[in-house]
């Protein structure tokens, strides 16, 4: 199972640091896509988290942007 992020390393990335961290992450998920439909699935448990890791740097993304139009 893939390793899991931490907010708080997301959180000192900068925001084009996360936007190629979110794609990379989308390249992974759509890979894995591929791999369960071909039954050559590394394990279940990589799927969910690629999915909140992207959930995580997109929160982190949306935060930012609010705080840079508030300044």
């Amino acid at each position: 199972m893939a390793k899991q992020m931490k907010a708080n390393d997301v959180r000192l990335k900068t925001a084009d640091e996360l936007a190629a961290q979110l794609l990379e992450l989308r390249k992974s998920q759509f890979n894995m896509r591929f791999q369960r439909a071909t039954g050559q699935t590394e394990g279940v448990g990589a799927v969910r988290q690629t999915r909140r890791d992207i959930a995580r740097v997109k929160t982190i993304l949306a935060e930012k942007k609010r705080s840079a139009t508030q300044s």
